[in-house]
């Protein structure tokens, strides 16, 4: 009966959203106030039905109830309880409630803290919000219901895939999610302006957050899967262009170029009609994501390989909700009145060009991404687009907007001078020429740019720090001064800094890694030795382990660095039950200057063990720059300006919607 009641809950949710997505349009459109409050209320009740059909559903997870065909499949009773609960959300079904889950989760928040919205277009859009809900509940309800009973139940189930079966990967899903989902306010925000018609500097403060916080989910999603990838998959890397790794990072692109465009029409109520496109174009991406993982186009780690029937359902979702998107801006969008005029030299006009550069980039990797499937689709043609093809064209199009980082925030507003913003980085710019001339001086091997690379890190880094330090006058006023302005300086100024300076440490990382990395293949003996960039590897032996659910093989190595011993690593070769499926465990040991990293493969033909050892330079670099770009984010969103609210809007007549 518990069962029966998750279901339920769900049923009445799907109803609610109906009633969610109708209504308050209506009263928005009948200018009915009374009616209009009652979209924050039936955003908040589906919230609540789909805590309580979420909360089922793991339960029949948590105590191993294989009646349910969703936990017969993808769960087992030896299971531990992490993965248990990270279960239910490791599957194609269960993922999908997750994901309306949050969308609701977002609605009731915007119907909670969205006191300050005027009535007509907070009504609107939670609309817009219930009518996606509607879509993804019924796509649930019809072809993807969590809660279908078994007719016979088993004894045991068939357990969860064990590359699933790790804490990281059961964190990055919600994360992501919440990242993709959280693009759905953004998009009703600007599906709500466009009937409206009406775009102006308090709707782009009420949006700044919404997307923010969508941004941060993304990037600790993003950041989350490549760390558990580096780690978990034993291939030694932490990005492999793989479809699903783009299909997060398309729409991670586009709200950073939205988030930078919105502060335009914040500041100078500018490029509004572009800042609309940017948020229709994030949640489409996003909904581009979910149809590549869930459409059974492909093959691959993060993929749910699902039935046509589900593909073609969430093709219609996709086809309604971007392409209505798209026709409604191109039927609105030139109603909607004109910004201020700005010079192409000018704050506005950088931020301009980081636009172009960021969709730019986006588009580039959806051609990548989507041009095999496509050929595929129409001709029945396989290809391969990989690495070679994104770094190539990802990296021109991102080099020259690394470049002018630095350089827009020392430009003014609506005019600027170029020399004078340029010579308040002269000490930057010094020190990215030293890290440059740096590797070539100690004549460190490898690709000519990596110095260049690494003095583009440093120049972000340094440029972000010397803008905090003309912020506060240091070393131009008192100390006490220099503290008092620190301490009064926007949370969105400080963010913008650290997210900035956090590029710039990623870049490190991703440059050195890229550039210096050493890799050592060969079959080991115990007792064999190899030196992997100065470090002695010595492998010592295997034995057997066994876990709560699966069997392993235990290898052994002992490493030393200048004839020290430094620590005994273990790399380990598993076994799931019941499905048999082997997993690699690597083993990691970080030094200041890089990781060591030894992955056991198979046995050698002619007897030991193959092995394969990694000296990976400066890769933690990598994911301490996206740290430090989250905090960046949670700072600028804790900014007070988001906290007391938005400007008053102008006494302005809206465009009627004809």
């Amino acid at each position: 009966m518990i069962i029966e009641t998750g279901h339920f809950a769900l049923l009445l949710a799907l109803a609610v959203a109906a009633y969610q997505m109708v209504v308050p349009l209506y009263a928005a459109t009948r200018g009915d106030e009374r009616l209009m409050r009652v979209a924050a209320s039936s955003a908040v009740m589906q919230f609540l039905l789909l805590c309580l059909s979420f909360a089922v559903l793991t339960w029949a997870y948590v105590t191993s109830d294989f009646s349910v065909l969703n936990v017969w499949a993808n769960s087992h009773s030896a299971k531990p309880m992490i993965y248990k609960i990270s279960g239910v959300w490791g599957n194609h079904e269960g993922s999908m409630l997750l994901w309306v889950l949050i969308l609701a989760l977002f609605s009731a928040a915007v119907a909670a803290f969205g006191t300050n919205l005027p009535p007509g277009l907070k009504a609107r859009v939670l609309s817009v919000q219930g009518s996606i809900s509607f879509a993804f509940l019924s796509f649930i309800v019809l072809v993807s219901n969590p809660f279908q009973r078994l007719d016979q139940v088993p004894a045991q189930g068939k357990g969860l895939n064990p590359i699933l079966q790790d804490p990281a990967l059961a964190i990055h899903p919600p994360l992501l999610y919440g990242g993709y989902v959280g693009l759905s306010v953004a998009f009703s925000f600007a599906i709500a302006a466009l009937i409206e018609g009406r775009v102006d500097a308090a709707w782009a403060r009420w949006v700044r957050p919404w997307t923010l916080a969508a941004w941060m989910f993304l990037t600790a999603g993003i950041s989350m899967g490549s760390w558990w990838a580096y780690y978990e998959l034993g291939w030694g890397g932490w990005w492999f262009w793989d479809p699903v790794e783009n299909a997060s990072f398309m729409p991670w692109l586009i709200a950073t170029a939205l988030l930078h465009s919105a502060i335009v029409v914040e500041k100078r109520n500018s490029l509004k009609v572009w800042t609309i496109l940017l948020a229709i174009l994030a949640f489409s991406l996003s909904l581009i994501g979910t149809f590549i993982v869930r459409s059974g186009l492909l093959t691959s780690v993060h993929a749910f390989a699902v039935d046509p029937e589900r593909g073609v359902f969430i093709l219609l979702i996709l086809c309604f909700f971007i392409g209505g998107a798209l026709a409604l801006y191109a039927w609105r969008a030139p109603q909607l009145k004109a910004g201020g005029l700005f010079s192409p030299i000018s704050r506005e006009g950088a931020l301009v060009v980081n636009n172009l550069l960021l969709t730019a980039g986006a588009a580039a990797v959806f051609i990548g991404t989507l041009y095999p499937l496509v050929l595929e689709a129409i001709t029945g043609n396989k290809i391969s687009v990989g690495p070679p093809y994104f770094n190539f064209t990802f990296g021109i199009l991102i080099l020259p907007l690394l470049v002018l980082v630095p350089l827009g925030p020392m430009l003014s507003w609506k005019r600027a001078d170029v020399w004078a913003a340029t010579q308040r980085l002269w000490l930057a710019g010094a020190i990215a020429l030293v890290a440059t001339l740096i590797p070539v001086i100690a004549q460190v091997r490898g690709p000519w740019l990596a110095p260049l690379g690494i003095g583009l890190g440093m120049w972000l880094i340094a440029g972000s720090l010397v803008e905090l330090a003309g912020r506060i006058k240091l070393f131009q006023a008192p100390v006490t001064t220099s503290l008092a302005r620190l301490k009064g300086l926007p949370g969105q100024a400080i963010g913008m800094m650290l997210a900035h300076l956090g590029v710039g440490v990623m870049v490190l990382g991703v440059v050195a890694v890229t550039a210096w990395r050493v890799e050592v293949g060969v079959a080991m003996k115990p007792g064999d030795v190899v030196e992997v960039a100065g470090t002695r590897i010595t492998y010592v032996g295997e034995s057997p382990h066994t876990g709560p659910n699966y069997s392993a093989t235990v290898g052994r190595f002992k490493v030393e660095s200048g004839n020290r011993p430094v620590a005994e690593l273990t790399s380990e070769k598993r076994i799931f039950l019941p499905s048999r499926q082997p997993t690699t465990e690597v083993g990691i040991y970080s030094f200041w200057t890089g990781d060591l990293y030894i992955s056991m493969g198979d046995e050698a033909l002619g007897g030991g063990r193959n092995v394969r050892a990694y000296f990976n330079p400066l890769v933690t670099l990598i994911w301490f720059g996206t740290v430090i770009m989250f905090i960046g984010g949670g700072i600028s969103l804790m900014d007070r300006r988001y906290r007391i609210g938005a400007p008053k809007r102008a006494a302005t007549v809206a465009v009627p919607a004809e």
